[in-house]
This record gives C-alpha cells, sequence and structure tokens, in this order.
C-alpha cells in the first residue's frame, strides 16, 4: 500500500500523455492530408515572426485592454505550470516539494509566491474574458458561427482555468508546514485563514486533494486541447513559422494552370496523345479547391489554429456591411470538415471514402465567398498569421474554372476582356473615345 499513490500516479500520468500524443498524431495526420508547399525559405525571418508573434504577442496587443488580459494568462498559465514538473517528480518518488531542497528554501520561496502573484492574476483575467464573452455583448462574440458549441467551448476553458488556478492557492493555503514558514505565500496567507479549526490530518487531506484534483485537471485540460478552439496553444508557433512571408495580396500562380498554358503554347504538343503503354493515365489536377484534400498542408494548419477570436470578422469589410462573409467562419467551417474527413478515414480503415460532401456548398456558400473584397483585413488582423482570404481565392478558382460559376458581373467583365482587350462593354477602336470628349 506504502507505493499505491505512485503507481497511480503514474499510470494517470501515462494515460494522460499517451491519450495525447494519439490524439496529436490525429492532427498532424490530417494536416498531411493537404497539398504540399514548401514554405522552409528564409528560416532567420520564420524565427523572427514566431518569437515575436506567438512568443512575444506583439499582434495581440493591437488591442490593448484584451491583448493585456492576453498576456497575464498566456504568462501566467505557463509559467505556473512550471511548477508541473515538481508535482510530476513528487507524484512519481513520494516526495513532497522536492525542489526545495535543490534550490535553496530562499529562492524556491521567491518562485512559489511568483507563481501565486500570477495564478490570482491569471483568476482575475479570466473572470474580465468570462465577462466579456457573456455579459459585455461584444459583437464579435454574438456571431451565428459562435452559438452553440463554440460559445461553450470557450467558456468551458475559462472555467478550467479558474479551477486550476484555485486549486493551485489552496493547495498552498492548506499545506501546513509551507505556510508556517511564512515565506511565498503573498496570496495563499490571506487563504489560510479560511481552513483556521481545522485539525493538522485535516489540512493535510485538504492539501493532498488540492494536489490531486490538480494535477488530474492539467492532463484533463492537455486533452481537452484536441477537442478545443486552445489547441492554438501549441499550433501558434509553428503556424507562425511557416505563415505566408510574401506581400499581402500576392497570389500563386496555379501549376496546374501552368502546365496547361504551356501545353496550348508548344506547337509539337499532342493534348489527346494516348499514354505511353505501361504508364498509367494521368488524372488532370484540379483547378482551385472544393474540399479540404485539395487545399495545401498550411491551409489546414491554419484551420486547426484558428482561435476563433473573431478578429478578423471584427475588421471585415463585407461583414462590416451585412453581408454573409465571416473570416472566422471560414476557418471554422474548414476545421469542422477536416475533421469529418479524419472521422471518416478512422472508420474505413485508414483511407477516405467518398461522403458525398464537400467543404464548398455543404460548409461554405459561393455566397459567401463571392462577398469578399480580396482586401487582407483578415490576414493583417489575425494575431498569429492564419489566411482565411488564401482559402477563400482558392475556392472561387474552382467556381470559375471548374464550374463556370462566376457571378453575372464577372462573367461580363471577363468576356470583355476576351472581345475587346477590355473590361467594358465596347470594341477595340472606341476604347480612345473618351480622350476626345470635349
Amino acid at each position: 500500500m506504502q507505493y499505491l499513490p505512485n503507481t497511480l500516479f503514474v499510470i494517470a500520468l501515462i494515460a494522460g500523455l499517451g491519450f495525447f500524443a494519439m490524439n496529436i498524431r490525429k492532427i498532424f495526420r490530417n494536416i498531411n492530408l493537404g497539398k504540399s508547399i514548401d514554405r522552409t525559405d528564409n528560416k532567420s525571418e520564420r524565427w523572427k515572426n514566431m518569437i515575436k508573434i506567438a512568443l512575444g504577442q506583439s499582434k495581440m496587443v493591437k488591442r490593448p485592454f484584451s491583448g493585456f488580459l492576453h498576456i497575464v494568462v498566456y504568462l501566467g498559465f505557463v509559467i505556473i505550470n512550471i511548477e508541473v514538473l515538481e508535482i510530476i517528480i513528487d507524484g512519481i518518488l513520494g516526495t513532497h516539494r522536492i525542489f526545495q531542497g535543490f534550490i535553496g528554501a530562499g529562492f524556491y520561496a521567491f518562485l512559489i509566491g511568483t507563481f501565486e502573484i500570477l495564478a490570482a492574476l491569471v483568476f482575475i483575467a479570466v473572470i474580465l474574458f468570462w465577462t466579456r464573452r457573456n455579459i459585455a455583448n461584444i459583437k464579435r462574440f454574438l456571431s451565428s458561427e459562435m452559438k452553440g458549441w463554440p460559445k461553450m467551448d470557450g467558456n468551458i476553458i475559462l472555467y478550467f482555468e479558474m479551477v486550476l488556478m484555485t486549486l493551485f492557492l489552496v493547495m498552498n493555503a492548506t499545506d501546513a508546514p509551507f505556510q508556517n514558514a511564512g515565506i511565498g505565500n503573498p496570496v495563499s496567507q490571506f487563504i489560510a485563514p479560511l481552513f483556521d479549526g481545522f485539525s493538522l490530518e485535516a489540512l493535510h487531506q485538504i492539501e493532498r486533494t488540492a494536489w490531486w484534483i490538480h494535477i488530474l485537471g492539467i492532463l484533463v485540460f492537455l486533452n481537452y486541447l484536441f477537442y478545443s478552439k486552445h489547441l492554438h496553444i501549441l499550433l501558434a508557433f509553428p503556424n507562425t513559422f511557416f505563415a505566408n512571408l510574401n506581400v499581402k495580396g500576392q497570389f500563386n500562380n496555379l501549376e496546374s494552370v501552368t502546365k496547361e498554358v504551356k501545353l496550348m503554347m508548344d506547337p509539337d504538343a499532342d493534348p489527346y496523345a494516348a499514354p505511353l503503354e505501361g504508364a498509367e493515365e494521368e488524372v488532370p489536377e484540379k483547378f482551385g479547391a472544393s474540399d479540404v484534400l485539395d487545399l495545401n498542408k498550411m491551409q489546414l494548419l491554419n484551420a486547426y489554429t484558428c482561435t476563433e477570436c473573431g478578429r478578423c470578422t471584427s475588421a471585415c469589410p463585407a461583414n462590416l456591411t451585412g453581408k454573409k462573409l465571416s473570416p472566422r467562419k471560414i476557418m471554422m467551417d474548414t476545421r469542422d470538415r477536416l475533421e469529418e474527413v479524419g472521422r471518416n478515414i478512422d472508420t474505413n480503415g485508414g483511407t477516405f471514402k467518398d461522403d458525398g460532401k464537400q467543404l464548398l456548398n455543404d460548409y461554405i456558400s459561393p455566397e459567401e465567398l463571392w462577398a469578399c473584397t480580396s482586401c487582407n483585413a483578415c490576414v493583417e488582423e489575425c494575431p498569429i498569421n492564419i489566411d482565411p482570404l488564401s482559402i477563400i481565392m482558392d475556392m472561387r478558382r474552382y467556381l470559375v474554372m471548374e464550374e463556370s460559376a462566376a457571378p453575372q458581373e464577372l462573367n461580363a467583365m471577363m468576356s470583355n476582356i476576351e472581345n475587346n482587350g477590355a473590361p467594358w462593354q465596347y470594341n477595340q477602336q472606341d476604347r480612345l473615345n473618351w480622350a476626345n470628349e470635349e
């Protein structure tokens, strides 16, 4: 019985980390369903972006109030969880505050005191975040895509953080030897009087209960990330590293279109030639994207990294004028469809079985796509360099080049360019008549 707590702890730790690793493998499996894209150039600039944007939160503070709160929660949660290392070692070895003996009582007290102050600040910041989400009626949290699970998910994470911070402080407040030392407890000393009158044994049981629930809560939180928008806690780093470094507004050329143009310009090419004997007939590459499998890996990584903060949608001029487009919804729909494809693969033994659905029409409507002005406001606003516009443009390409389904106004313009060499509906001989007008 002496080693039973240690054994149970090791089992819980292995189960929690194992389940997390299994889910992370699924995420990267799903991301790798996308088309390959080379984003390994200019590594120094990429490292700089990751450090400045993902680690330094430089784009978050463009909105000072929410940005400051986010930095408090981010730094507090990360720094406080340094103590998790001590908890894991204590849990495995059956020790108690093992670091105190290694780093000295004075420095240990400074660390724990810092953790307590940060825990209190995180708790206050989380309360303010909850108020903004549920009481303040901020427009970007009231959009249709934020009803139901997305709203609940945001609140669940906040509740998690409140509980974990409370347990950390209660754990310290009921640790009698720690409180008697009177150092490293700038916050928990004010909680400790709530437990006056309790016996030392009762205090020990409360401390142990808080300790167990705290570490189990962290393992549950870690695995909940797989189902939550807060996966960006992990994915923001690769997402900012592999972000597009080209100037905003520069669109890529489709390789499939380039091949077709080269074929048309080659006088010796025979587009109807049969494949060589023994060679498989090449399936023509799709122009643009109609489903998640047509997107590239970075676009799928973007979808999983989306924080659902809504800064993109709140800056979108199309959305502000009442049109249906919401860049946040584009990313959420892409992630939901990718998850659906992943479940399909799991169900069918590792291969995707056509389910009669696709991202276009079943999740994202042409009306949303054509509402976009391609202004890049959503890309500029995103705090972790997500690019909804690239997905919108690839799906537009599919509509135009595969389905000839552009809006009437656009079709008229393209016909005029083809026939008249200009977007306007008059012939080339009349193009300069405006110069003769008095």
